[in-house]
């Protein structure tokens, strides 16, 4: 299966070559969701502009799936109700997983231990996604990043 991703947020669905096609990560997510201070005001900026295609992964939807489940993620109702909800109320693209991302997952190094964040990684270079993140260690791949 080949995964096409358009941008129906912009009037033509085609992107220019100065906007950009952004990955979110899943605190990038919920920072966004609820104006949290800790978002870096350039990475506000790139997910508010319509110009940009902005995914969050079913990754970070199933990471916090099961951080809800764990008792570290409260929410205010069930989290695979909640989050899609959230998502698309922000505009924000849904980016689901495929075989594809594998064999860049298995080129990855073992920079990142946490599983979530190397499948996005995977995801990003499969696509040729920018993610936005804070996180260092996801920084350190060979992917463009923001932040």
């Amino acid at each position: 299966m080949i995964l096409t991703l358009r941008c129906p947020r912009t009037s033509s669905g085609i992107l220019r070559a100065d906007d950009v096609r952004i990955l979110i990560d899943t605190h990038i997510f919920f920072w966004h969701l609820t104006d949290d201070p800790l978002l870096p005001e350039p990475i506000e900026a790139a997910i508010l502009n319509p110009d940009n295609a902005v995914y969050l992964s079913v990754v970070a939807i199933w990471e916090a799936v099961v951080n809800h489940y764990s008792g570290k993620l409260p929410l205010p109702d069930r989290p695979e109700i909640f989050l899609p909800t959230k998502r698309d109320e922000a505009g924000i693209l849904p980016l689901p997983l495929d075989e594809g991302a594998m064999p860049y997952l298995a080129g990855l190094p073992l920079l990142h231990r946490d599983p979530f964040d190397r499948v996005m990684v995977a995801q990003a270079l499969q696509h040729d996604l920018t993610i936005a993140t804070v996180d260092p260690l996801v920084k350190a791949y060979h992917v463009p990043t923001l932040a």
